[in-house]
């Protein structure tokens, strides 16, 4: 049988499966979706763990006839995560049912009574392992009875994640935000772009090496298409590409960085108000890009508009302010940032409500000065429904 069928089969079960163990729940897909990704993270972490591994104990040195153990230090220079014993998940697939009488104890000497405990600790020895994922990875498996996250468990355990070298579990762990996102309908717009839009975006812009900025990072797809692109062309990404995302929304900027580090990816994300894009150019980036990607919320209203002209990256003025001083609409504010963003070089690819195209008042002023520019090279139209939460036509 043909590879793709055979990993689109596996979506599909995985989902089923996984989908109906939180109808069974009664969860909600905002309360279910962050451990429920978490656990495939997990999975890769050991997938790759285990590959890395192998090739460690290949060349390795022994002594009195034993192997020297493999160490933390052996994984960094391979991209790869060292998982102590109690964060691999075949440790985890094979606890006993009654956890309370196992004695284990927690990385801070605490007896564990669930399950739920034991998943956290997991949880939080991963991060003690990598800096970009701390404070990232979910903790709150105690939600869960111990029989519903046993089954959970063993949803994932399946031999076929472990074909890390065609990236499975990163299709997976995308397949499941795609799934999310159709249920998790968010008041801060789209977090998850279709892979579609993203890809195009990517291959007319092309990106071979230097500083890629999204500022409304979401999930991070920009980034991975960007990985993807650039190994493909046969160069590593974590080499030739910088990665920097900014994310007001915690929930989706934990999203991004797990995103990152399931498709072995490095990248610094900010989140919260300092990243509201907005008002702070969290990395300092203005007139260093060589790449801007981003899918902003669209038509945002009540943006302070001192504040916004304080913060500066505005080459063309502000956009149509109204007696409360406030912006009435932002889409010319987010396309004014990727502009200042960018280098001499740089190119800017981005979603955009189709509104945008025609808008009147300072819109249109806007509008005319960055198309004297001569900078404007490709525009394209996308029907309606094509996002996942919204249903307004949208351009590229």
């Amino acid at each position: 049988m043909n590879q793709a069928v055979n990993i689109k089969k596996l979506e599909a079960d995985l989902w089923e499966s996984a989908d109906l163990l939180r109808v069974g729940s009664k969860l909600t897909s905002n309360q279910y979706c962050m451990p429920v990704l978490g656990l495939i993270f997990l999975r890769y972490a050991y997938s790759r763990f285990k590959m890395v591994e192998a090739e460690i104990l290949k060349n390795r040195p022994s002594r009195g006839g034993r192997v020297m153990p493999v160490e933390a230090s052996d994984f960094v220079s391979r991209s790869a995560l060292f998982l102590p014993k109690e964060a691999q998940y075949a440790y985890l697939v094979e606890l006993p049912e009654n956890i309370s009488v196992a004695g284990l104890l927690n990385r801070h000497g605490e007896v564990m009574n669930s399950l739920g405990e034991v998943v956290n600790n997991a949880m939080e020895l991963v991060e003690q392992q990598s800096e970009q994922l701390s404070g990232v990875l979910p903790k709150d498996y105690t939600m869960f009875s111990d029989e519903l996250l046993a089954e959970l468990l063993r949803i994932f355990n399946n031999n076929a994640l472990d074909d890390v070298g065609g990236d499975i579990v990163g299709r997976i762990y995308e397949y499941f935000l795609n799934k999310f996102a159709k249920n998790i309908a968010q008041d801060d717009g789209v977090f998850f772009t279709p892979k579609s839009l993203v890809k195009m975006i990517v291959n007319v812009l092309e990106p071979t090496q230097g500083v890629l900025l999204d500022p409304a990072c979401g999930s991070g797809g920009m980034f991975v298409q960007t990985g993807d692109f650039v190994e493909h062309a046969g160069m590593l990404a974590n080499n030739a590409m910088t990665f920097y995302g900014q994310e007001k929304v915690e929930y989706n900027a934990q999203l991004c960085l797990m995103n990152l580090a399931v498709h072995g990816l490095t990248g610094v994300v900010k989140s919260g108000d300092e990243a509201n894009t907005f008002y702070h150019d969290a990395h300092n980036l203005v007139g260093c890009c060589d790449y801007v990607m981003a899918n902003p919320p669209f038509n945002v209203d009540k943006v302070k508009s001192e504040s916004a002209q304080s913060a500066g990256r505005l080459p063309f003025g502000l956009p149509s302010v109204n007696k409360n001083k406030e912006i009435g609409n932002a889409n010319y504010l987010w396309i004014s940032y990727f502009y200042a963003y960018l280098n001499e070089h740089g190119r800017a690819g981005f979603v955009m409500a189709s509104s945008a195209t025609d808008s009147q008042g300072k819109d249109k002023d806007i509008r005319q000065q960055l198309v004297e520019t001569g900078h404007v090279d490709v525009m394209i139209s996308v029907g309606n429904n094509f996002l996942y939460t919204k249903s307004l036509p949208c351009s590229l």
